[in-house]
């Protein structure tokens, strides 16, 4: 085990830990999406223990790589991801969870990570971006 990743072991069903294609610290992108509007809610990270707690409690779990350890979504803030559905990509190299989310999912309060920093609205598309026709 190196200082900068999580657990080597893997506590997931042989099946599904031998899918996964993780990155070179042993991480899974883990995108967090409203299970019923749709609405992408953030990223986090997850190794194969963080995956493991998510799929066994009904409750997000990630591995914060700052703090380099585990956290589960709620626990200080009480904004809760409710598990509804787990599926991996087609490339098994991220994991999609469908939550019921309660409360804000970003760090600074928002309801999504996703939007304070919009690049392109498909209503003006590029209109606004440097070098564009006016």
């Amino acid at each position: 085990m190196t200082s900068s990743s999580p657990r080597p072991s893997s506590p997931l069903a042989p099946e599904i830990a031998a899918r996964l294609k993780r990155s070179a610290d042993g991480l899974l992108p883990a995108i967090a999406q409203q299970y019923d509007t749709g609405e992408v809610l953030m990223l986090g990270w997850m190794d194969d223990e963080a995956l493991h707690r998510t799929l066994t409690t009904g409750r997000c779990t990630y591995w914060s790589r700052s703090r380099r350890e585990y956290w589960v979504k709620g626990d200080t803030s009480g904004h809760f991801q409710w598990v509804k559905s787990v599926a991996l990509d087609c490339d098994a190299d991220t994991v999609l969870v469908k939550v019921d989310q309660v409360g804000a999912a970003c760090h600074t309060g928002a309801r999504t990570c996703f939007d304070a920093d919009v690049l392109i609205v498909e209503d003006g598309a590029g209109s606004d971006a440097p070098g564009a026709d006016q």
